[in-house]
């Protein structure tokens, strides 16, 4: 490192030494040295968005749909503040990203003298929200704490992680101390003996199930997965974040569906279960009430979720890409004894359910799901948000063909939508469609702005009710009244184009593909220069979706 480098060149030199690309953030005071060094690189582009939590969403999604780190740059105080819904998403659905933030002058800092957005305990806000937080305390430091909580996000289990330099610091020159950072991640390797005895088990099954969790995508291993699985003859079921870990279009996927009613018997008649990159989450197993084989061999990078909800008779602490090819090379040219009868009745239940879920959701909305498939591209990203659409075919039914196209957010928010579909389609440089609620859409509609000034190839549909629509299903089935959830009213095509995003409104199935048709064209730069677009679907001119209510918020009659 070179004597004359400053604080604010350091952090830009070590993130290009491990690899970064894309910064996403908003300049501020307490960053602008950080800002200014990262925008004179021809290496990294910052984008510039227009909410902090928008920066770390779009960080979360840029890993996810790339593998690669996803960084953000906030400023100290309200600015690190807006940015922890984002990380706590991030934490939650276990993925790499790194937030760079500043913090008032070493000075001032730990007095509680009240100086511009001051927050001393910002690195323990910060903690519980990220595996590791580093607060700098010199200089020369700069580079060395970046490099070390950036190893840690990236290592094992992808978890959020975050750096505090004071602004001080940033300008100050960091002297002799010697760049840090690297693109290498090592993998961590499962023990071969415990692969030994796994591979004999699968050997001996008759009727294998595998269960792939988001854990077989962030380790890239869905070639490993899907050749496994074929090695087999073994059918695949995957949570949501799992998705895109085997080709729904592939005869030995099941896809997500392991709550629904007729995956019950696949469960209980199959003999062994793999899991891989799971920690089998309340959605996927009926929160906790769904029965697995006996014989579970478990397999995660972290060891902490191994037995955590279910008990394993065989765990295997190794990285997904690993342990699945070591799986594999152990299985050699032995034929397992299969049951193929098992394959077909699985592929059976599928079918049924498929067709279930279709009466469901009703004519309408099977034909808009049925036209994103047959329009978008394979590679496009598919971004769901938080909404009646997302939760009854967009997680279920809308087939994810290729790996790492499948992003929502874990937790169950509502507007982290558009600011994942920056991230997904700046690492990508493929169409994005976010399926998207227009409440969620209200939380995060500046990164509109966003996706005009970046010129990026995302189309959002906004399915749009007036409204919170599932929280006023519930007042239906509750009360016969809504409080608090009407929000009708926005032109929302009209707040688009001022933004300078064409848009178009549509009422019917048959509108939406003629709409969308045109945006996937735009997305992909065949009418012309790349862009983004959105479409405004009026559901009320739909046919409804017959929405389930768990038990407890269904009206209970005297």
């Amino acid at each position: 490192m070179t004597s004359e480098m400053t604080g604010g060149e350091a952090v830009a030199a070590t993130l290009a030494r491990m690899g970064v690309r894309h910064v996403f953030g908003i300049v501020s005071v307490h960053n602008l040295p950080m800002y200014e060094a990262l925008s004179v690189r021809d290496d990294i582009e910052v984008v510039k968005v227009r909410h902090e939590q928008a920066a770390a969403h779009a960080a979360d999604a840029y890993f996810r749909a790339t593998g690669e780190m996803g960084v953000l740059l906030t400023s100290t105080g309200p600015g690190a503040a807006n940015a922890v819904a984002g990380l706590y998403e991030a934490l939650f659905s276990s993925s790499a990203v790194l937030m760079v933030t500043g913090q008032t002058e070493s000075r001032f800092y730990g007095k509680g003298k009240g100086f511009l957005h001051e927050n001393d305990r910002q690195a323990a806000m910060l903690a519980t929200v990220c595996r590791s937080v580093a607060s700098v305390r010199h200089p020369s430091e700069i580079s060395a704490e970046i490099a070390r909580i950036a190893d840690d996000v990236r290592t094992g289990r992808p978890q959020p992680g975050a750096v505090e330099i004071p602004i001080d610091f940033q300008y100050a020159k960091v002297g002799d101390a010697p760049l840090a950072g690297s693109a290498d991640v090592p993998r961590l390797r499962p023990e071969r003996a415990l692969l030994d005895d796994a591979a004999e088990r699968l050997a001996a099954a008759q009727r294998p199930l595998i269960w792939a969790g988001g854990g077989v995508v962030s380790a890239d291993a869905s070639a490993e997965l899907t050749a496994l699985a074929e090695r087999l003859g073994a059918p695949v079921v995957t949570t949501i974040e799992g998705r895109s870990a085997l080709s729904e279009l592939h005869p030995l996927s099941l896809g997500f569906r392991s709550d629904r009613p007729q995956m019950a018997e696949v469960f209980a008649e199959a003999d062994l279960l793999l899991a891989v990159g799971t920690r089998f989450q309340n959605y996927a197993t009926k929160v906790w009430a769904l029965r697995l084989p006996e014989e579970l061999i478990h397999v995660d990078v972290d060891p902490g979720v191994i037995g955590l909800n279910y008990p394993a008779s065989l765990a295997v602490v190794g990285d997904a890409k690993l342990s699945l090819a070591g799986l594999l090379e152990r299985l050699g040219g032995r034929s397992p004894t299969i049951d193929d009868g098992f394959v077909e009745r699985a592929r059976k239940h599928r079918a049924a359910d498929i067709e279930a879920m279709r009466e469901e959701i009703g004519p309408d909305h099977a034909a808009i799901c049925d036209a994103i498939r047959r329009v978008l591209p394979d590679e496009a990203r598919i971004v769901r948000d938080t909404t009646v659409p997302g939760y009854m075919w967009g997680n279920r039914l809308l087939p994810i063909v290729a790996p790492r196209t499948s992003i929502r957010a874990a937790n169950a928010a509502i507007g982290p939508g558009v600011p994942m579909a920056v991230g997904a389609s700046l690492a990508s440089g493929q169409p994005t469609v976010v399926i998207q609620g227009d409440g969620g859409l209200m939380l995060s509609i500046g990164e509109i702005s966003t996706l005009a000034e970046h010129g990026l190839p995302v189309i959002v549909c906004v399915f749009n009710d007036g409204g919170y629509g599932v929280l006023r299903i519930i007042q239906d089935a509750l009360w016969d009244e809504h409080h608090g959830t009407e929000i009708g009213g926005i032109d929302f095509v009209g707040v688009a184009e001022a933004m300078g995003v064409p848009g178009q409104r549509v009422a019917s199935a048959a509108e939406f593909e003629g709409a969308f048709s045109e945006a996937v064209a735009r997305a992909s730069g065949e009418s012309g220069p790349v862009g983004p677009s959105l479409i405004d679907i009026d559901l009320t001119a739909l046919i409804p979706i017959t929405f389930p209510l768990p038990a407890h918020q269904r009206r209970r009659e005297n």
